[in-house]
């Protein structure tokens, strides 16, 4: 009867010291706090971290601008004011072109599967990490990467060619994408998503490379924006998962491997998710009527693509982490029947 008592009392002091112990990473995400991707993760994924560590670890994912400016978290991440980061890898293009390149390759990819594919099992991993070797000092380690949807593009306008994009003042990430928008005839204009819904209120852009037609929709867009192309023709954001090394380091192999779990399967649920609700609502407003969602024809996204192909080229010039990017992803399409 003691020894019973002694194992229960040795099991809940165990209990209550993993309790006190249990690290809380706060990771700053690209996703405004209304966000259908912000509260997909705050309503129910990131608390899975807890229960799969049985309490050892937590994670908090906090929304843009939270801790940092959208730009800044990479360093926060080095430095150790940020213990991770969700963010778009797009944003950080001025330090190399590659982060472009890793951030969208525009018009490359039919699906977001495909590009998850390249993230996590193609070379699209290693690449990033290369790249936070270099421009984190070592201080960041690249859990995954990959996007969740195909952007909708939203629009004041009637956009329905390539033609017609000349002259629009639209919303773009800087780098890569900002590139084909401008060789497109568009002026390209940098702003966080944040504050793209402003934006097109106060008719400072016309047109924005936003999010998933369920954000854009959650967000108010097309309240102010009735002609949003769907399905996209442009954009898949690659969003990243980095941690600090110290504080990767520090976790047990058990917690690493939760994350690297994790963050597969919450990122793959997300897409599957993201993708029905974007038929659904988009169902919805085709039969509403105030809102014409513009579709394009292959030939017009062809059109697009072969532009596209030419600012790949030139980015993958600019520096040699881009051009060894760039190499990846040839030769993951290459693999995967995308390219001859």
């Amino acid at each position: 009867m003691r020894k019973t008592i002694a194992a229960a009392v040795a099991v809940l002091a165990l209990g209550l010291t993993g309790a006190a112990d249990a690290k809380t990473l706060k990771v700053q995400a690209s996703s405004a706090p209304g966000d259908w991707a912000h509260r997909f993760m705050t309503d129910g994924w990131q608390q899975k971290v807890e229960e799969m560590s049985g309490g050892s670890l937590k994670l908090e994912v906090l929304p843009t601008k939270a801790v940092v400016p959208h730009k800044e978290t990479i360093d926060a991440v080095a430095n150790g004011i940020l213990d991770g980061d969700m963010n778009a890898v797009s944003y950080f293009s001025g330090r190399d072109p590659a982060f472009a390149i890793m951030g969208d390759l525009i018009a490359g990819y039919d699906t977001p599967e495909q590009v998850q594919t390249f993230c996590m099992e193609g070379g699209g991993k290693e690449i990033l990490q290369k790249l936070y070797d270099k421009y984190g000092n070592g201080k960041i380690h690249v859990v995954g990467c990959g996007p969740y949807t195909k952007e909708a593009l939203v629009s004041k306008i009637p956009i329905k060619t390539v033609e017609e994009f000349k002259g629009v003042k639209i919303r773009s990430p800087e780098g890569l994408a900002a590139e084909v928008f401008k060789r497109a005839g568009a002026s390209p204009v940098s702003l966080p998503f944040s504050e793209v819904y402003t934006s097109l209120e106060k008719g400072i852009v016309d047109a924005a490379d936003a999010s998933a037609y369920v954000n854009n929709d959650a967000s108010g867009m097309h309240k102010v924006a009735l002609f949003p192309l769907y399905p996209g023709i442009h954009s898949m954001a690659v969003l990243q998962f980095v941690v600090n090394k110290d504080v990767w380091n520090k976790l047990t192999p058990g917690e690493r491997t939760i994350l690297e779990v994790w963050y597969v399967a919450a990122y793959s649920t997300m897409r599957r998710q993201a993708d029905l609700l974007d038929q659904d609502l988009v169902a919805r407003d085709k039969a509403g009527g105030k809102i014409t969602v513009i579709n394009w024809s292959d030939a017009e996204r062809a059109k697009f693509r072969k532009i596209a192909v030419g600012a790949w080229e030139d980015f993958g010039e600019k520096s040699p982490l881009a051009k060894e990017a760039l190499a990846a992803h040839i030769s993951f399409m290459k693999r995967t029947g995308l390219l001859d």
